[in-house]
């Protein structure tokens, strides 16, 4: 990996990286006690381009023992949510509008990871494709995200 490439990778776990440092607000956005953190998601990679992150199927899997689809979805939001919120432009910030899943096939251990790429990114409305593999590299769920961006308000 070239020295320019480091500051494409990044976990939210640990030290801050230089991306951290960067855009700080993505270590505030998954504080411990989000849904995310609780699940076990790190989000080890984050460019515009491209977002990468895992989740442990321990934990995540529904009574029969299989990943369960509802963690896809919320890896899929997740990572896509964060791919939105790096294509934003000026403060705007994005809110999800869709999210689809398709389950391809099960996992019963190990990690997932899921890549996502923007497929459409407007002043408004972006578009976000989430590719979800086990540790094998096998397709486990194809999931596409779509944000509207909204004028940031004021926190309460």
């Amino acid at each position: 990996m070239a020295d320019g490439d480091e500051a494409q990778r990044s976990s939210t776990s640990g030290a801050r990286s230089p991306e951290q440092q960067a855009v700080p607000e993505l270590e505030v956005a998954y504080p411990d006690e989000q849904l995310g953190a609780k699940m076990g998601i790190e989000i080890t990679e984050w460019d515009p381009a491209r977002v990468v992150g895992t989740m442990p199927v321990t934990g995540n899997r529904q009574p029969f023992g299989l990943l369960h689809g509802g963690a896809s979805a919320v890896l899929a939001e997740t990572i896509g949510s964060t791919a939105a919120y790096l294509n934003r432009i000026g403060e705007r910030r994005p809110v999800g509008l869709e999210l689809s899943c398709t389950h391809h096939r099960s996992a019963l251990s190990g990690l997932v990871t899921a890549v996502c790429t923007p497929a459409s990114v407007g002043r408004t409305v972006g578009t976000f494709e989430i590719v979800i593999s086990d540790d094998e590299g096998r397709r486990v769920c194809t999931a596409k995200l779509t944000c509207v961006y909204r004028d940031a308000t004021p926190r309460a």
